[in-house]
């Protein structure tokens, strides 16, 4: 089994080595920041991370090829590889259409844009020129690193929709998949599979990490909160399949979305987040959230991805998780 540690980039730098060194201690294999726009960002969170930590893996979740070309993304991946001495990880996917909107960027075609990114990466990770005649990218033999990278780094495809979730089988190393609620990797699950099976790959080389969302801490109500104030901003916006699983559908979430972006009333909002509309992650006591994991692992899961809210206090969440729920798991594996 593996575990790893997913941040939002919204927190202080200083914030980050304390956390990455936390988990590093705690077992926790890899430490992924995202790279939403406006927040800080994730390459120079990494860059400090790497220099304050010894063996944790640390990856990007995600970078998208709209607002980083390419080229760019693979100077970054190779550099913080080399900082880290081998320990990078780079998790792209297409990008939120939300935020490329806030700067009039269009992302037309995302998978088109996605498979063109990871097969020219590729080509650049293995020392390689890598020209490339295809609908989104337009590169030619001045294509290629001035330098050589020291490995062909690991590509995480992040996904959602079927399409996506397929290529994570067919092409990259890992994938990122988002499971609201967890048990939604069933559905997952045979997609990447079946990815895997047309191109001929065995999917044991590719490394799924079930990314989900987790609130924890000793008291029950306390890890609920911050899951509800999370389920509160987002929840409208999910899909009526993830929804479905739960026996919900979208306009059980008008009145809290009405709440939360125009009366701007966090507090109500959270009130009006049920029981069931929880369910979307996991929140709760060690034995709470070791019951779900199970479960997971029933499934087939072999690599768990934490990520926020995680809890009222993240460094005693991230305590938690490394006492208590990795090495259970990795003594019954």
């Amino acid at each position: 089994m593996k575990f790893s540690l997913r941040l939002n980039n919204d927190l202080p730098v200083s914030t980050y080595l304390q956390l990455a060194t936390l988990a590093e201690s705690k077992g926790f294999d890899q430490f992924w920041v995202s790279d939403d726009l406006f927040l800080r960002s994730a390459p120079v969170i990494l860059t400090a991370v790497a220099t304050a930590t010894n063996r944790i893996q640390i990856g990007t979740c995600i970078v998208n090829p709209y607002t980083m070309n390419p080229a760019e993304m693979a100077m970054m991946a190779v550099t913080l590889d080399e900082v880290s001495g081998g320990r990078f990880n780079l998790g792209i996917a297409s990008g939120a259409s939300d935020f490329l909107d806030w700067v009039g960027i269009e992302s037309p075609k995302p998978l088109t844009a996605v498979l063109e990114t990871i097969a020219v990466l590729k080509r650049l990770f293995a020392g390689e020129r890598a020209p490339y005649d295809g609908q989104f990218l337009k590169w030619n033999e001045n294509a290629y690193l001035r330098f050589k990278p020291q490995r062909e780094i690991p590509i995480y495809l992040g996904a959602m929709s079927p399409k996506m979730l397929h290529a994570i089988g067919a092409v990259a190393d890992g994938g990122l998949p988002l499971l609201f609620p967890p048990e939604h990797y069933r559905n997952v699950q045979p997609l990447i599979e079946q990815g895997a099976i047309d191109a001929e790959r065995d999917i044991s080389d590719v490394d799924v990490a079930a990314c989900i969302w987790c609130s924890i801490d000793e008291d029950t109500e306390r890890a609920k909160d911050p899951l509800r104030e999370k389920i509160a901003y987002y929840g409208h916006a999910m899909s009526p399949m993830i929804l479905s699983q739960l026996g919900l559908q979208q306009s059980d979430f008008e009145t809290i979305e009405h709440t939360i972006m125009v009366e701007r009333d966090t507090e109500k909002a959270k009130s009006l987040v049920t029981d069931q509309m929880l369910q979307i992650g996991i929140a709760g006591t060690v034995e709470d959230v070791r019951n779900r994991i199970e479960g997971l692992v029933n499934l087939g899961v072999r690599h768990v991805s934490f990520g926020p809210p995680l809890g009222p206090d993240l460094a005693h969440a991230i305590g938690l998780i490394g006492d208590h729920i990795i090495p259970y798991f990795q003594d019954i594996n």
